[in-house]
């Protein structure tokens, strides 16, 4: 097993190179959009990016995370065989879950019209299908993770979505009136590129490996197989998959819920659901490329630094402190990026959009819409970061007590989300988000508060940002909606880029008062530099 400084530095690589992949996807896309809405209606937006696009999603959830989970938490790491028969149960459970889902999603839920958007069928058979051939990659997948391949995963997954959006502009051009299918063809692109990658990597690093450490000694191993004298499985891994197998259907409907929404209760038409979809996407941007691939890297760390089950007073002390650190230092760094984003979005959310997409998303609940969605930013900036600590640290059985919690955080949000949309229309969906973040911020905070009890550790003082910060936040956020109301939008290109200015004057300031306040920030960031650093050079 990794050493403790070593799974912290192979993490924090693996935050640098996963949010490298999740700024190049989330940009490819804000420029696909910009695109292919000049060759497609709204409408057949709408049907892929969120019906379809919600389907493939669906079944990958539901069939995988569960076992990533377990898998990379489970202390029994040196039997490979027996995880990796485990995670090839993947397949059955995704195929089980794809023939039901696909079924809802032709027979049950209601159909775009033939006559304006043609092969829907057809649409939901390749989007199950896609979902189902990625399953094949999940051993390696776990593989690659746990030995701290950081680099394998932005790399095969920068091809394959380089594959699909170059498919997809291609056949956008040349063959628009092909519809749904152009989707569809440029789907099974990213499969094919990214389950080949995967397969030819593994198969040449066993071929060409020398090190006896390394787990697989020959491609027969990726497969299942029987183990003579032992159980096919790991027993405690396979309960705890299904401790978070019954968590990951209520996780699933938080993350995805006001998709869920537009589905099954059909609350917005499809051409508004694709105007939604895209300003969801925009103001995602941060969550997606930054916040995610540091919950994703910092649950393998706190997984692998901190014993489950212990309070911090029963914990070895080097990995404690560690963690410690580790958890104060994410907290302070994604609140003040998540701070910056509220902050300057709010009076910049009606310009971008109207460079963007023009009066089509500049114009009505648009700009409502991503202001609303700095303040989610924010919300999901500190939930991510609490949860994958408490996830990490969590026994079993806590585990398990916080699968009935969760279905009280979806009922309140569900139904939060059918009145609200109601009553103030799409923007109901962001403010229903924004109260099942904070009810899961407050419980997450319970928790640390309690583990942390009677220890010298604080790490939720990251929370709060320092004082000159704060004064700095605040009279940024006047100045540039001063700055709005005075010169944006419709006084010429002069006045816009005074107000571009302004705020990129703000955000200088900002930026300099963080670094001068934040110390101790700063000096973990350096810290853990100077850790990586030397790390490469042993490498060498």
């Amino acid at each position: 097993m990794p050493s403790s400084g070593k799974v912290l530095a192979s993490a924090a690589r693996s935050a640098s190179y996963n949010m490298i992949l999740q700024v190049m996807f989330r940009m490819v896309t804000f420029l696909l959009n910009a695109f292919i809405l000049r060759y497609i209606s709204k409408e057949m937006v709408g049907v892929v990016n969120v019906r379809l696009t919600l389907l493939y999603s669906t079944i990958l959830f539901i069939a995988r995370e569960a076992f990533r989970r377990a898998c990379l938490s489970s202390p029994n790491k040196n039997q490979w065989a027996q995880t990796i028969n485990l995670i090839w149960c993947t397949i059955p459970v995704g195929f089980f879950f794809a023939t039901i889902l696909s079924f809802v999603w032709m027979f049950l839920l209601e159909r775009p019209d033939d006559a304006v958007l043609p092969n829907y069928d057809i649409g939901v058979l390749i989007f199950g299908l896609s979902a189902l051939l990625e399953l094949l990659v999940e051993p390696l997948w776990v593989l690659g993770q746990a030995l701290l391949f950081v680099r394998l995963k932005v790399i095969i997954e920068g091809f394959a979505i380089a594959g699909r959006c170059i498919m997809t502009v291609i056949l956008v051009q040349k063959c628009p009136d092909l519809g749904i299918v152009i989707f569809c063809i440029a789907q099974l692109c990213f499969t094919f590129i990214y389950v080949s990658l995967y397969y030819a990597f593994f198969t040449y690093y066993i071929i060409k490996n020398k090190d006896d450490n390394f787990p697989l000694k020959s491609v027969r191993d990726i497969f299942p197989r029987i183990i003579p004298g032992a159980y096919w499985a790991d027993f405690s891994t396979v309960i705890l998959v299904w401790s978070f197998f019954k968590q990951g259907f209520l996780k699933q409907i938080l993350t995805e819920g006001e998709r869920y929404m537009m589905t099954i209760f059909d609350v917005l038409n499809f051409g508004d659901q694709g105007i939604y979809d895209i300003i969801n996407n925009l103001g995602s941007l941060a969550a997606r490329f930054i916040f995610l691939p540091i919950e994703e890297s910092g649950y393998l760390f706190f997984a692998q630094t901190v014993e489950r089950g212990k309070i911090a007073k029963k914990q070895p002390k080097e990995s404690i402190d560690l963690a410690s650190k580790a958890l104060e230092a994410l907290l302070k760094f994604v609140v003040l990026v998540g701070a910056t984003i509220l902050v300057f979005g709010y009076a910049y959310s009606y310009l971008l959009l109207d460079m963007y997409g023009g009066t089509l998303l500049s114009s009505g609940t648009g700009p409502t819409l991503l202001r609303f969605y700095c303040m989610y930013v924010l919300m999901i900036a500190v939930n991510g970061t609490t949860e994958c600590f408490v996830f990490a640290a969590m026994s079993q059985k806590e585990v398990d007590r916080y699968n009935h919690k969760m279905l009280g955080f979806s009922v309140v949000f569900l139904t939060s989300s059918y009145f609200l949309t109601k009553s103030v229309g799409s923007v109901g969906f962001i403010l229903a988000n924004c109260l099942n973040m904070l009810a899961r911020i407050i419980h997450s905070i319970y928790f640390i508060s309690n583990f942390y009890k009677g220890s010298r550790y604080s790490p939720l003082s990251g929370l709060v940002p320092t004082p000159p910060v704060l004064v700095v936040f605040t009279v940024s956020g006047l100045i540039t909606i001063f700055s709005e109301i005075t010169f944006c939008c419709n006084q010429g290109i002069f006045y816009r880029f005074l107000h571009v200015v302004i705020g990129a004057v703000c955000l200088l300031i900002t930026l300099i008062t963080i670094f001068l306040s934040e110390k101790k920030l700063i000096s973990f960031v350096i810290d853990q530099w100077k850790e990586r650093r030397t790390d490469e050079d042993k490498n060498k």
